[in-house]
């Protein structure tokens, strides 16, 4: 799930996550009777250490474990969005506090994005029981369901990712790689520059290419084909960082690049966000009254 930077990028540019001992009465055997002599008392015996986690998937397992202890918590969002043409940019800074509750799920997300030419606009987002509900600028509140790719662009959610980089994991290709260094752990998706339709069934693309749909669509309003036979990822790069003691996820980035050719020249398209974890939140995450 993502923050859509909102930038109007078409007007400007194209214009050109001891029980027993209860017994009855009777007499008392002695300590050790009717155990087998080669028997050890629990207290001898051995205990087995959990296994080390190995694979992304017992690292990711541990992450949701240490993530559910807490009640809620708080991460910061910074965003960056543009897209670049014949050397004139157009883009959007996006900066916000989310709250997260674990259970139930509820997230509450409050930011300002500032565009390239220095307007400024406030978003406001809640998502509960499956409906997303937001407010941009003056507007009034908005609501749709949070499976809605519009609003999935909207939300920020550094607990889903531990779901997403779950899905990365399991499909086909070994994606997910693992490093453990300076006392965290990084799982890691990416790719360097190739075509879009190469690689366009891995689950890291597909969101890539969600994320990129709202301008996708300007820019086929402007008479701009952009169609995924067209388009080169020119890099992708997705980092999901936990404590290598706590498990607990401290931060998450996605960014990537799109290039497609107009004009004998490229667009060219990136985003680069990043969460990072600012601890438990002590509060509840609720609607405002009036808000449905």
């Amino acid at each position: 799930m993502r923050t859509r930077l909102g930038c109007a990028a078409l007007v400007l540019l194209l214009s050109l996550s001891s029980a027993a001992c209860g017994a009855e009465d009777g007499p008392v055997e002695p300590a050790g009777a009717g155990v087998p002599a080669d028997a050890a008392p629990e207290s001898a015996k051995p205990t087995r250490s959990p296994k080390p986690p190995k694979s992304p998937e017992d690292f990711l397992d541990l992450a949701e474990k240490a993530m559910a202890a807490e009640e809620a918590w708080t991460f910061s969002v910074e965003g960056r969005e543009g897209l670049t043409f014949q050397g004139r940019r157009s883009g959007a800074d996006y900066r916000a506090t989310v709250r997260r509750a674990m259970e139930p799920e509820a997230l509450h997300s409050k930011g300002v994005s500032t565009s390239s030419k220095g307007s400024v606009k406030d978003e406001e987002l809640y998502v509960l029981d499956g409906t997303a509900y937001l407010k941009e600028g003056g507007a009034g509140w908005k609501s749709a369901p949070a499976s809605d790719p519009g609003m999935r662009n909207k939300a920020e959610d550094l607990v889903a990712a531990v779901e997403e980089f779950r899905a990365y994991a399991r499909a086909a290709g070994d994606d997910v790689t693992l490093t453990a260094a300076d006392g965290t752990v990084r799982l890691r998706v990416g790719s360097g520059r190739q075509a879009l339709s190469a690689v366009r069934d891995r689950p890291w693309v597909k969101k890539a290419v969600r994320e990129f749909e709202p301008t996708a669509r300007q820019l086929r309003d402007a008479g701009i084909p952009a169609d995924d036979a067209r388009l080169t990822l020119s890099g992708l790069e997705e980092v999901l960082v936990l404590d290598a003691r706590t498990y607990r996820v401290e931060s998450h980035r996605f960014e990537f690049g799109l290039l497609l050719p107009h004009g004998g020249r490229d667009i060219v398209y990136e985003l680069d966000v990043r969460q990072e974890n600012r601890g438990v939140f002590d509060g509840t995450v609720e609607l405002p009254a009036g808000v449905r």
